[in-house]
């Protein structure tokens, strides 16, 4: 008899030439009844539900996923942005086999939906024409609910961002709470988080053969409810990580097998009013049988300092090499996490970069505009994962601190691919890149350190003595790529890490020479060592020193090129003497911003438990230990962000009245030292006013006054 594993290979093949001929790629996975109809399906093995428009390119986790699935002989449905409003839509596809996959799309649906300053966006980038309110708020909920509506007894399986960062208890910027695990309140079977895909193929063959899904708990990068602690764990208290241990016997640090205290010894060798320190081996801890006992839910809602607490444990079990399992009690059931997935290799990066993409959105969409989309048409990605460790960001807590980079021959078919594939290509390729620009194939000297580190970052306070920061694999890869036929043009879009550049003159050259449109994105965040120190980034001398190189590099080959700095608005720790001092810098630097990003708490980042806490968990974190001032107030947020645009005269009134309150009045002039003007220019509609007022002014009428 055949498993539906099998039963899948042959209807996946039995199609596949055929489509190949039509279209030149493999079949979009199907999205209607027609399309399973016209596979000659009676059922999915799987369906997939996602908040995103469905676009099968690997830069969106469901075309991603539906083809590894697909390429292991599963059939793959995909049911995307359906109508919440009952279960009904969630039927469209019938009954899988095997589970549904859930996600709420490559975004976080409340990032997605909702400003810095909760307000609702007008648009949404991953929705045909930028129509919003195609996904409700915290979509894997809803997305679970009405699954089980649909289909009761059909397992659920979820992931993406919104599910990863939400495995533990998390604190909730938009209700301004902190919430249950994820696992808890969608009533799924188990979690994925981080990097999946190995995860992802181990669990579905299991169901498939016939493993049910609550007896599926020994994968890595997976999350699941228990009732109880399995009998040979070890529990550990995270109460107690920070704190000295019991007091041991002297470890022998000969490692003989033979020595003090041994048979061979003897005693009359020794005076009688001589005492033997008895030396012992340490036995070695199993790690794989640990679990950290993380405050429960109920202590973290109430205690902002444990719940500080708990993240700093977090992140400190997230190196896959000596990470433990994690437990969080949530009423009378344990959320368990298993340790973090092993980085995938090179081999396997190709193997789900490789698939037969179709690298365009679904034929259903038409010539409607997906903004998401048309940002990556023609970009590669090249590696996943970041060693910065920059707190305000979620890239690290979901794929890891260890750089997993693609072979340089899957790249480049990948960009000939783009070449000879994609409409409208015009031979520029607008980006090779990640999380991080050019982090690519940089790793740590040693792999025995590697496994064993706990350190938060490799490139602060300063870069790592065993970090290999060799840019030369990039700096080939890069020549390659622009020397590939039909190519013109290979940018870098992706922000680059500087720090890690200066390292290295000759990419340094090679990048502002050959690879900026006259515009290269990097990002300070800001100028203040206090801040800085909150955000885990290099001071100002990093950026100096790489500034200085960009416009050497740009006037040896005549270029007139512009770096364009990011900066963070109200971050943990941000005074407004901070961001006065960093009006000051942009001031000096002639620097003009259009746009300021504002500090959003996203679940799970360190600056997220710093801005619920007040505590900084990068230290060990007591109720005595360090505070960190949180610019909390929606008007010292929009002050913090009018510090940044000091040049719009919008902004002029607030800053006034800022810098007498701070005793700095002396910024305010019509001068260059001068921050800001001492009198507000006329509006628009003043000055329309005003020339109505000139034309039919009387004789006795006193001017108007100017608005300050």
């Amino acid at each position: 008899m055949q498993t539906t594993a099998q039963s899948s290979v042959k209807a996946i093949n039995k199609y596949r030439p055929y489509w190949a001929k039509r279209f030149g790629t493999a079949p979009m996975l199907p999205m209607t009844r027609k399309e399973m109809d016209a596979l000659g399906w009676d059922s999915c093995d799987i369906i997939l539900v996602t908040g995103d428009a469905y676009i099968d390119h690997p830069s969106f986790g469901m075309a991603l996923v539906g083809r590894l699935l697909e390429d292991q002989g599963f059939r793959v449905g995909i049911i995307s942005q359906p109508d919440w409003s009952s279960a009904e839509p969630f039927r469209a596809l019938g009954k899988p086999n095997l589970y549904f996959g859930i996600t709420a799309g490559n975004m976080d649906s409340m990032v997605n939906r909702y400003t810095a300053d909760r307000k609702i966006r007008s648009d949404d980038a991953y929705t045909p024409g930028a129509i919003a309110g195609k996904r409700p708020d915290r979509a894997v909920l809803v997305y679970s609910q009405r699954c089980r509506e649909a289909f009761s007894d059909v397992p659920l399986v979820i992931g993406s961002i919104e599910a990863s960062l939400r495995r533990i208890a998390h604190y909730d910027y938009w209700s301004d709470k902190v919430r249950r695990s994820i696992l808890v309140d969608s009533k799924a079977d188990i979690l994925l988080y981080g990097n999946a895909e190995r995860a992802l193929i181990d669990l579905t063959h299991r169901i498939a053969d016939g493993e049910k899904v609550e007896d599926i708990q020994d994968i890595r990068g997976t999350a699941f409810l228990r009732k109880k602690i399995p009998e040979g764990w070890e529990e550990i208290a995270s109460t107690h990580l920070d704190r000295p241990g019991k007091i041991e016997a002297h470890v022998d640090p000969y490692e003989m097998k033979m020595g003090v205290g041994s048979d061979c010894e003897t005693k009359e060798k020794l005076p009688e009013d001589v005492k033997v320190i008895q030396v012992v081996r340490k036995t070695k801890t199993d790690r794989s049988k640990q679990v950290v006992r993380l405050p429960n839910f109920e202590e973290v809602v109430d205690n902002p300092v444990l719940y500080a607490h708990a993240s700093r444990v977090l992140h400190l079990e997230a190196n896959p090499g000596n990470a433990r399992a994690l437990i969080q009690r949530h009423g009378d059931r344990e959320v368990w996490l298993n340790p973090p997935p092993i980085p995938l290799t090179t081999k396997e990066m190709d193997y789900v970069y490789g698939m037969p993409y179709a690298r365009k959105p679904h034929p259903s969409y038409g010539n409607a505009k997906i903004s998401a989309w048309e940002m990556i048409r023609f970009s590669v990605n090249i590696m996943r994962g970041c060693f910065g460790g920059c707190t305000f960001c979620s890239i690290t807590e979901h794929e890891g601190r260890i750089i997993q980079s693609r072979s340089e021959e899957s790249i480049l078919k990948e960009v000939e691919e783009i070449r000879d594939k994609v409409e409208g290509f015009t031979g520029v390729i607008s980006d090779l890149g990640g999380p991080t620009a050019n982090m690519y194939r940089m790793a740590c000297k040693s792999e025995t350190i590697e496994a064993s580190c706990r350190k938060l970052s490799c490139v602060y306070p300063g870069i790592c003595e065993n970090l290999n920061t060799d840019h030369s694999a990039l700096i080939e890869l890069y020549r390659k790529a622009r020397n590939t036929k039909g190519i013109k043009k290979v940018l870098i879009g992706s922000g680059l890490r500087y720090d890690l550049a200066v390292t290295s003159p000759e990419y340094v050259k090679e990048l502002v020479q050959h690879h900026v449109g006259g515009y290269l994105k990097i990002a300070p965040e800001h100028s203040e060592e206090n801040v800085l120190s909150k955000m885990m980034k290099p001071g100002m001398g990093s950026y100096n020193k790489f500034k200085e190189m960009f416009d050497r590099f740009s006037k040896e080959v005549g270029k007139e090129q512009y770096l364009i700095p990011y900066f963070i608005a109200a971050h943990p720790g941000a005074t407004d003497e901070d961001m006065m001092n960093l009006a000051l810098w942009l001031k000096e630097h002639d620097f003009k911003l259009d746009q300021v990003q504002t500090f959003t708490p996203t679940p799970m980042a360190m600056a997220t438990a710093m801005y619920h806490s007040g505590k900084n968990p990068l230290r060990k974190v007591t109720n005595d230990s360090e505070e960190v001032p949180i610019p909390r107030a929606g008007g010292i947020r929009r002050l913090h962000k009018a510090f940044i645009r000091y040049h719009d005269p919008k902004n002029w009134p607030m800053l006034r009245e800022a810098l007498q309150r701070m005793g700095r009045s002396d910024l305010i002039g019509d001068s260059k030292k001068h921050l800001i003007p001492a009198r507000q220019p006329l509006s628009e509609n003043h000055s329309k006013r005003m020339h109505q007022f000139a034309r039919n002014k009387p004789s006795s009428t006193k001017p108007f006054k100017r608005a300050r």
